[in-house]
């Protein structure tokens, strides 16, 4: 049996879809602060960051936050309302950016990039993804969406993201997969692309809410692999 892959929920909204959640094996929980229809407010955050601080299950998941372009401001009310672990980016934030966020707040950072329908990726310069290198905790691929940049709800290409799966090993970086990931495919992106971790939130819905069922049938698929 090769390593345990991890899991992230992400867009979560409702304290008892959380509370629900507490006997699973899970690794990361997701906020969205970007602009979405899952979005929380920092004062939504708290409440959700007071029911992981009281888990009593035997994993304990770290929080992630996700942002698009964040500034300084805002990314400062976050983590002075509700505190996070990680933050995931999703927009075109620079090196310099990500080193900042990490000295100024002590979270780790895990980069989103989107891959286009042509296979060109949105969230990092050409030939720039090196500079990364030493910056960033997680890289992360999505679905490119015009709107939002990613969580489309959608998958991609998996072939492309073979080139970043071989970078991020090379550099030691964890390498996490989302878009359109749910419990009847999730085992096939396990085959393709042996990520370190995946990422769901659509997948687990239904009619836009998050839905335990769902979620207790992903996780199990992930975890009994």
């Amino acid at each position: 049996m090769g390593k345990e892959t991890k899991v992230k929920i992400c867009g979560l909204q409702d304290v008892e879809v959380l509370k629900s959640m507490i006997n699973l094996p899970i690794d990361y929980i997701g906020f969205v602060f970007a602009r979405s229809k899952r979005q929380v407010s920092p004062v939504q955050a708290a409440g959700l960051m007071k029911v992981l601080g009281g888990w009593t299950g035997t994993y304990r998941p770290e929080s992630v936050g996700v942002f698009v372009n964040p500034d300084m401001r805002h990314m400062a009310e976050v983590m002075e309302q509700a505190g996070l672990d990680i933050v995931q980016l999703h927009g075109q934030e620079s090196p310099t950016l990500c080193r900042e966020l990490k000295e100024r707040f002590g979270v780790r950072v895990i980069k989103a990039l989107s891959v286009k329908p042509d296979g060109s990726l949105h969230g990092v310069e050409d030939r720039a993804l090196d500079l990364y290198r030493e910056v960033v905790d997680g890289l992360l691929v999505d679905a490119y969406d015009p709107l939002y940049g990613g969580g489309a709800g959608v998958t991609f290409a998996w072939e492309a993201a073979k080139p970043l799966r071989t970078w991020a090993k090379n550099t030691n970086i964890p390498f996490l997969v989302a878009g359109g990931l749910h419990p009847e495919n999730v085992l096939q992106v396990l085959d393709e692309l042996e990520p370190d971790g995946v990422d769901v939130s659509s997948g687990v819905e239904s009619n836009g809410v998050k839905d335990p069922v769902k979620i207790a049938a992903f996780v199990e698929r992930v975890k009994r692999r």
